[in-house]
């Protein structure tokens, strides 16, 4: 039986549009699912949009149309940004569907009915923009958001239904120390140790102040507060209260991708509220930092328009293509560190990496090939230099990717591209007379650019997919199996290799 991978991005506000921080993490899913299916593990993405809550309600109003529109509007622009992006999802959940309100209702009532919901009174700072309650000692300067900066909080009062999290604090704590990479990396999972030593407090999951959310089935005029609605997105997707057997499948399978700040949502009140429904918590949690542009957090507020092609100043699509705008997103920011944004990195990394690098091995083999072989791909040798390299990047790309460090297992399928370019370098090729000496040197190049077209699919899917027609190949690179197709010596020689433009241009600074 193969392996299963669960994958999710954070579901996404219908408040306003996508802009770049979104694509960041749903990206990084992207890839890892198709790494995973390179692998032939049976593999699932979710991917989706959280429609309730006050800021939704709000933000309708101001635009003078109902919630239900604005989400209809929004999530609709989500799935066009993520179709410019290639995004290869499986599931694209959204909460005001029925499926999801069926779910939310049985799974909270699962956890009413053990005894870890209760009715109870409640009065704090509460931050709209992040739909959360903060304790005082949270807040900056007493009065304004850790999250968004600058930003005054608002004292909330309610009679609501609280879920008693203060009873699973040892039990977290438990669970996260007996399964040390249950939340990546590690000085995140050392972050959510240190929140649960302070103790936790009951928090408040349904509201009465408002109607647009999922209807409390045992309160009338309660909804359930938009977070608790919102994380229950990952249990319907794959049928919890409708598929029993489906959701077995999968659910002990799940990875979580989420940016940082969410992770007391996902990494305590989540596992928290599975705890006490029966459940078992989430496989991992992967907790990656923000995109920064000049030293502040991408948000709306900078960058409003639905598609990454409108952002302004850059016009990222446009500028780099989409393959260019993923390889940015997953190699240059290390997974789990915040990560500075600019259109000077994205020129200066396209430049290097793919247009030097990729694209330029791509179109000098197709070249010499054409010149010196008669447009023949010849197969490599099975002792060549490049053999021995090959074996060691296939390892390294495997593990960056296992451990959820994109921008490592680039680095490392990197190091085929700019050793078999300095192996060209080295032999000269171009200059030889054709015969066997430069049939072994092209053959061996031919295998390293269609060992690079599979590792490199996850990141650059279009132009792996190029490189590997411009060599001759049958079908596609994502459809190869690793470790098998990424043994060395499986360019079987004897096809017909093409020039054509170049892959990645190169960009003026």
């Amino acid at each position: 039986m193969p392996d299963r991978f669960y994958v999710t991005t954070p579901i996404y506000y219908v408040n306003d549009a996508p802009h770049i921080g979104h694509a960041y993490p749903t990206v990084i899913a992207d890839a890892l699912a198709r790494w995973h299916r390179l692998l032939g593990d049976d593999t699932y993405f979710l991917t989706g949009t959280d429609e309730h809550g006050l800021k939704v309600a709000q933000s309708a109003e101001e635009a003078g149309i109902t919630p239900q529109e604005q989400a209809d509007r929004n999530s609709a622009r989500f799935r066009d940004t993520w179709d410019s992006l290639g995004i290869a999802y499986d599931d694209f959940i959204r909460t005001t569907e029925p499926r999801h309100h069926d779910a939310v209702q049985a799974l909270l009532q699962r956890i009413k009915d053990s005894g870890d919901i209760e009715l109870d009174t409640y009065e704090g700072p509460y931050c709209v923009s992040c739909e959360a309650y903060y304790q005082d000692s949270e807040l900056i300067e007493g009065a304004f958001c850790p999250i968004h900066t600058g930003k005054p909080v608002t004292t909330l009062k309610e009679e609501n239904y609280f879920f008693r999290l203060s009873r699973y604090e040892q039990r977290l704590i438990d669970w996260i120390e007996h399964n040390p990479g249950v939340i990546t990396p590690e000085g995140k999972r050392n972050e959510v140790l240190g929140f649960l030593r302070q103790g936790l407090d009951d928090v408040s999951i349904t509201r009465t102040s408002l109607t647009w959310g999922v209807p409390v089935p045992w309160a009338q005029g309660h909804v359930f507060y938009v977070w608790y609605d919102a994380l229950i997105n990952y249990a319907t997707a794959i049928g919890f209260g409708t598929d029993d057997e489906r959701f077995a499948t999968w659910w002990p399978h799940v990875h979580h991708v989420i940016g940082k700040e969410i992770i007391r949502f996902h990494c305590v009140y989540w596992p928290a509220m599975l705890m006490a429904a029966g459940i078992d918590p989430p496989h991992r949690i992967h907790v990656h930092g923000w995109l920064l542009l000049g030293g502040e957090k991408l948000s709306k507020t900078v960058h409003g328009p639905a598609r990454l092609t409108d952002i302004a100043p850059s016009r990222l699509v446009d500028d780099f293509g989409v393959d260019g705008v993923r390889y940015h997103l997953l190699r240059d920011t290390p997974f789990g560190p915040d990560g500075d944004f600019s259109h000077e990195r994205v020129v200066e990394r396209y430049n290097s990496d793919l247009a030097n690098n990729f694209g330029n091995l791509v179109s000098r083999v197709a070249t010499v090939v054409g010149k010196q072989c008669g447009g023949t791909g010849p197969a490599p040798r099975a002792d060549s230099p490049l053999a021995a390299v090959a074996a060691e990047v296939v390892a390294a790309t495997a593990q960056g990717w296992a451990d959820v460090a994109p921008s490592v297992a680039l680095d490392a399928t990197w190091r085929l591209i700019r050793e078999t370019n300095a192996h060209l370098e080295d032999n000269e090729p171009w200059k030889m007379e054709p015969g066997p000496e430069v049939d072994a040197v092209m053959g061996d190049a031919l295998e390293a650019v269609r060992i690079v077209a599979i590792l490199a699919s996850p990141a650059i899917p279009a132009a792996a997919r190029e490189a590997w027609t411009r060599i001759g190949l049958p079908g596609a690179p994502e459809h190869q199996r690793v470790p098998d197709a990424v043994a060395w010596g499986s360019y079987p020689g004897g096809l017909a290799v093409s020039k054509a433009g170049p892959i990645f241009p190169r960009i003026k600074p």
